[in-house]
């Protein structure tokens, strides 16, 4: 199979995953003037003076799907839209999270473009995740053509995780991390395979029972109701299942080990849904989980802009989280697109 019926075998996936949240538009429309006015079901919000200040705990933005290729320049002209955004921010940033497939086939040149773009720029602290991208470069010869017959053309998931932790520079030596940012807690967790070492995967996320238990002892400091924001790249599969290809395999464990904690906070990728006209708020859990668009490969929606180029901005408060959509095309907000949720 060639890279093109591959891809477009893949983006009908992505379509079909992204279609079933229409049925929870209803829903979320109201739960979102709820919240904006305090009558919020889940709980009372706090309202003590010193919790409505106007200044954040901390503030970060999200940018999932860059997808950078030395084969494509759109992807790396459109991350530079981003970060000119980014970097003329009024506000001081805590963090930029991103939120996996930094690159397309997670070659060593394609880090290293990245790097490039990155260091041109003055950025606040950055963090990052892995995503099934990050391990394309299985599917590449060593003439650098896409080949699925030759798949791995003498390369190793191993390698891939490699690279990502050696150019995130974790001290963890793993893919996966966690940081305080202001009593704000970051928690960011990636994929650990890919078809390489375990073929069933797919395009899936597997965590393995090392980093779900990391995930179930680091929540335990959230018995007392503080923020968690949790960064998973591919999104969840129906509640009660277990997920497949371009889903959380792990699903079920993952959302039992979040259930007993208020206050969770978990952001995703992958499905490069446009924050135009297309839902991301997904309210069957028991925490807030909010997909992210693509700063990369944002899909284009009637009524939006031509080339979209989208990530998501955060405040934390002491009182709610504030999740902003941001065009950076043409560096305005989508106002379809926020969400002011209550802590409690």
């Amino acid at each position: 199979m060639n890279r093109r019926s591959f891809v477009k075998k893949m983006l009908m996936s992505l379509a079909f995953l992204s279609a079933g949240a229409t049925a929870s538009i209803p829903f979320v429309r109201r739960w979102m003037v709820n919240a904006e006015s305090g009558n919020v079901k889940f709980g009372q919000p706090h309202s003590s003076a010193q919790e409505l200040s106007n200044t954040p705990l901390a503030s970060f933005f999200l940018l999932s799907d860059l997808h950078i290729s030395v084969s494509e320049s759109s992807m790396t002209d459109r991350l530079h839209l981003a970060l000119k955004d980014i970097s003329a921010w009024e506000i001081p940033l805590d963090a930029i999270v991103l939120g996996g497939d930094l690159t397309d086939f997670g070659r060593a040149s394609d880090y290293k473009l990245l790097k490039d773009i990155l260091n041109g720029y003055t950025l606040p602290q950055l963090y990052a995740n892995m995503g099934n991208h990050d391990y394309y470069d299985i599917w590449l010869t060593s003439k650098g053509e896409f080949s699925t017959e030759t798949m791995p053309n003498g390369k190793t998931d191993s390698m891939a995780r490699e690279r990502f932790i050696n150019f995130m520079a974790y001290y963890t030596k793993k893919p996966y991390i966690d940081v305080w940012v202001n009593d704000v807690h970051l928690i960011m967790m990636s994929q650990e395979a890919y078809v390489q070492e375990r073929p069933e995967v797919g395009e899936g996320a597997w965590y393995s029972d090392e980093q779900l238990e990391w995930l179930r002892s680091i929540m335990q400091a959230h018995k007392d109701g503080r923020p968690a924001i949790v960064f998973i790249h591919q999104p969840l599969p129906d509640p009660g299942t277990d997920g497949g290809t371009h889903r959380v395999i792990r699903a079920k464990e993952f959302r039992a080990i979040l259930a007993p904690y208020k206050n969770v906070f978990v952001l995703s990728g992958h499905s490069h849904r446009n924050f135009v006209g297309e839902e991301h708020y997904n309210w069957q859990n028991s925490f807030h989980w909010i997909n992210n668009a693509s700063v990369g490969r944002t899909r284009g929606v009637a009524g939006g802009e031509a080339d979209p180029a989208q990530g998501l901005y955060v405040e934390v408060y002491p009182h709610q989280v504030v999740l902003r959509a941001r065009e950076f095309s043409n560096r305005t907000w989508i106002e379809s697109s926020e969400w002011k949720i209550p802590l409690w």
